[in-house]
This record gives C-alpha cells, structure tokens and sequence, in this order.
C-alpha cells in the first residue's frame, strides 16, 4: 500500500508544481533575471546529471569507461564535429575502453 501512496502524494505534487506555473504572473516571467535563470538552469542541471552519472558509483569516485566516452565526446565537441559523431564517439570509445579492461 506504500507504494501507491507514494504513487498519489507524486501525483498531487506534480500537478501542483504544473499548477503553480500556470498562477505565476506574465510581469514576473518577463524579467531580464527570470529569463536568464530559465536559459541557463536545464544546462547547469544537465551537466550535474551527467557529472554525477559519469564519475559517481554509489558514495565513490569512479573513472571508468564512462569517463573516456566523456573526454572522447568532449574532444569531438572541441574540432566541431556534428552531434551525430559525437555521440558515435562516445559509444566507440566507452565501448572500446570496457572490451579492453574487461
């Protein structure tokens, strides 16, 4: 019975963080600061994500196949190449350093 619980109490709480998006009023949107945190926060929060997906297993610090996909991709991002070959880098390499070390 927890779980659905939980499952409600996530559902409430959703609607109200839609909700409360939609009573914001139009002046406050409007703001030079509110739009520059709207532009810059899905990046910073993606970066953490990523940061934390990428170098964190559990309560340690791991650099791993994972970290080489990352430094390929960002290698890839630094000669401009397209964002298919990126990603395809990544993949190459992550794949790459796992078959090598096991």
């Amino acid at each position: 019975m927890n779980v659905w619980i939980a499952i409600g109490v996530t559902a409430v709480s959703c609607y109200a963080v839609k909700l409360a998006g939609l009573l914001v009023p139009a002046g406050v949107l409007e703001r030079p600061l509110v739009k520059r945190l709207a532009a810059l926060l899905p990046v910073a929060l993606l970066a953490a994500l990523t940061a934390q997906q990428t170098f964190a297993d559990g309560r340690v610090l791991a650099l791993d196949a994972r970290a080489a996909g990352v430094a390929a991709a960002a290698v890839a991002l630094l000669l401009r190449a397209p964002f298919l070959l990126v990603v395809a880098a990544a993949v190459v390499v992550t794949a790459g350093v796992r078959a090598i070390s096991g």
